[in-house]
């Protein structure tokens, strides 16, 4: 019987996702990944053919590790769509390189706005979203792409060290895109 692995590719993972994290995705490399476990790059590309395909995996971490972040609505706000927003736009502050890694790289995959809606990925937070606001899928869908548009020009021009970030500011434009995104749709059911 072989011994078992030192190195497990879940290791190589958590590994890539602290470089990612720390350095910025464009550090992840077998090297640094190694450098990082403290062993040789043969554990990594062995459990990885490429380093792309590492960084892949790193990605699909990072995007879990966002998705809880989303759910951990720290206060209350007058709807959970505005926590949400207000925890996408928090973690461009706190976590700048891995919201470069998942929204402003190539990883993102080229999807449009709706094929990402309709991503699996994104169901616990639509969900979590259609409890509050009630109605039909397709008009939390709605109000999510609106909300998601503006926290998303926010948080990338705060990520890019372009915006000096204030809270009550962008709480109260988020609140009134809210609203507007609300109203709209409630209108196009009429």
């Amino acid at each position: 019987m072989p011994p078992k692995a030192k190195i497990t590719k879940e290791m190589i993972i958590d590994a890539a996702f602290c470089i990612a994290r720390e350095a910025g995705a464009e550090n992840i490399n077998a090297r640094n990944v190694a450098k990082r476990l403290g062993c040789s790059t043969q554990p990594v590309m062995y459990s990885f053919a490429t380093v792309d395909e590492l960084k892949k995996a790193a990605y699909l971490k990072a995007d879990g590790y966002h998705s809880e972040y989303l759910m951990n609505i720290k206060e209350p706000q007058n709807g959970v769509m505005l926590g949400i927003g207000l925890n996408y736009i928090r973690f461009a502050i706190e976590e700048p390189n891995l919201f470069r890694f998942l929204f402003q790289s190539n990883y993102f995959g080229g999807a449009t706005l709706l094929e990402m809606i309709d991503a699996e990925e994104l169901e616990p937070v639509l969900s979590a979203m259609q409890r509050a606001v009630g109605g039909d899928i397709g008009r939390v869908k709605k109000v999510f792409a609106t909300i998601f548009l503006f926290a998303h020009g926010y948080a990338s021009i705060i990520a890019n060290n372009s915006l000096k970030y204030d809270e009550e500011i962008i709480k109260s434009q988020l609140e009134q895109a809210y609203r507007g995104a609300l109203a709209a749709a409630k209108e196009e059911e009429i």
